[in-house]
């Protein structure tokens, strides 16, 4: 599948390796914005939409393995040979997975606030729920959607974050085969172990990384490490990037050798 992307040019004249940015449910290219702007002073960036997420195509068919070749199929396209990858949530199971594909061609990876385990199976219920509301009542315009949409979910940061991708009375990413696929977007596949260097970063306040997801995460990436966001949420990113910022920046300048701890 040919993913909608966008390709910003480093402004160093020798870059360093390329980033690629891959966003979570519900997302789209945008959302790791932030993170791209600062990192383009010395890297190449891609920012991409997922399947059935902003304007790259649909399918029926939405698992961990069809979205990494997906990617794997974009960065053949742009005939990039080495990269690191940063992905939020869904988009960091789907950077875990492509170790499994092109394992010598990733140089490390971020992981924000999101593990290699299985979540609970209705923990967007009330978004899904959300959603359809917006389009059962055929609401065109976003500041209504946002009316509505407070009568399900009251957290603000994520009524802000779904609206983005409301436009003239769509969503953007492709809701029935979200909720028809969900048990494998909420699941996990076992990969093989990855030795490569790992950062996950995750939010104080977020339940995404828990204690007993530790032995798990080594099982896959014996050097990963850890460092959690205070004060943060599921999207730490958003909430504090300076701080992630200065954590990934010290992450790539150090030499990955600690245990996850």
């Amino acid at each position: 599948m040919k993913l909608n992307f966008i390709l910003r040019q480093s402004d160093s004249t020798s870059p360093n390796l390329p980033i690629i940015l891959i966003h979570g449910l519900f997302g789209n290219l945008d959302n790791l914005g932030i993170l791209g702007r600062n990192f383009q002073k010395h890297h190449d960036i891609i920012q991409l939409d997922l399947r059935n997420h902003g304007l790259s195509p649909h399918s029926p068919e939405m698992n961990y393995f069809v979205m990494a070749q997906d990617v794997l199929e974009l960065l053949d396209q742009l005939k990039m040979e080495k990269m690191i990858i940063i992905g939020h949530s869904m988009g960091g199971k789907v950077a875990m997975t492509m170790t499994a594909l092109i394992p010598e061609r990733i140089k490390t990876l971020v992981i924000i606030d999101i593990a290699p385990v299985v979540y609970p199976l209705h923990r967007h219920n009330e978004i899904f729920m959300a959603l359809n509301a917006v389009t059962d009542a055929k609401i065109t315009q976003r500041h209504m959607a946002g009316k509505l949409i407070r009568n399900f979910v009251k957290d603000e940061n994520i009524i802000l974050f779904l609206l983005k991708s409301f436009h003239e009375g769509i969503w953007r990413f492709n809701v029935p085969v979200l909720w028809d696929q969900y048990q494998y977007i909420v699941g996990w596949e076992p990969i093989p172990t990855w030795q490569g260097p790992l950062l996950f970063l995750c939010g104080e306040l977020s339940h995404y990384i828990k204690r007993e997801h530790r032995e798990q995460i080594v099982s896959y990436f014996p050097i990963a490490r850890l460092h959690v966001i205070s004060g943060c949420g599921h999207s730490p990113h958003a909430e504090k990037p300076d701080v992630v910022l200065r954590s990934i920046h010290r992450f790539f300048e150090k030499t990955y050798i600690n245990q996850f701890s």
